[in-house]
């Protein structure tokens, strides 16, 4: 089975295509942007699809990152795997940032639980922990970094996400580090869902806390008695 896989969730817009009979992967586009992730998108698609040398009609199934991340990131991500699924008629499958990143460090430090930790705010950061054998410890949720380096300090966990860091400062022991990246590779995604089955519900982000933007309520206009 083919399947294309899409990463616009953190700082990159990524796609590949992966064989998952032959475990291989068959070509990729990544460019690194702070947005606009909606305007590059279909055309970084494109050009994985050319580098591997494949069309759109052979696909069988598209991976995306669900998040967390960006909350515009997250939504064109899913938005473009639903829509390219729909068109095909094919399965899209869902698969998180966290367990990705966390997949990755126990493949470069087996035999070790992995806590991985999103975000800049320490009152809230993305994380979920697993132990070596890949059972969830922790599930995924907002969590405060002084509760993070608590759990950390007891449980001696490979740290690793964009704020694994920030965490590792704050439990004032000497833990073990992985990557700091805050998204996984993008053949990671396709590799995960293709190890999962296509079976499942469509994919949807992942919110673990509520956006930033909220409704204007000051310009408001007042109702109007009948």
């Amino acid at each position: 089975m083919k399947y294309l896989a899409i990463d616009t969730a953190a700082g990159f817009c990524a796609a590949c295509v992966y064989d998952a009979q032959a475990g291989v992967e068959l070509g990729r586009d990544v460019i690194e942007l702070a947005k606009g992730h909606a305007e590059h998108v279909m055309a970084v698609i494109g050009r994985a699809l050319e580098n591997a040398g494949i069309s759109y009609d052979r696909l069988d199934a598209v991976a995306v990152c669900v998040g967390p991340g960006s909350f515009t990131g997250v939504r064109v991500g899913v938005s473009a795997a639903r829509g390219l699924a729909l068109a095909r008629g094919i399965p899209a499958i869902g698969v998180t940032s966290l367990e990705a990143l966390a997949v990755e460090a126990r493949e470069v430090s087996p035999g070790q639980a992995v806590l991985v930790a999103l975000g800049q705010r320490a009152e809230g950061l993305f994380a979920a922990a697993y132990d070596a054998a890949g059972e969830v410890l922790m599930e995924a949720a907002s969590v405060p970094v002084d509760d993070l380096a608590g759990w950390a300090r007891k449980a001696r966990p490979l740290l690793c996400g964009s704020a694994a860091g920030l965490v590792a400062e704050k439990a004032g022991v000497t833990l073990a580090m992985g990557s700091l990246a805050a998204t996984a590779d993008i053949a990671t995604y396709a590799r995960l869902a293709a190890a999962g089955g296509t079976e499942g519900p469509r994919p949807k982000p992942l919110y673990l806390r509520a956006p930033d933007a909220a409704p204007q309520q000051n310009f408001a206009l007042p109702r109007r008695e009948a």
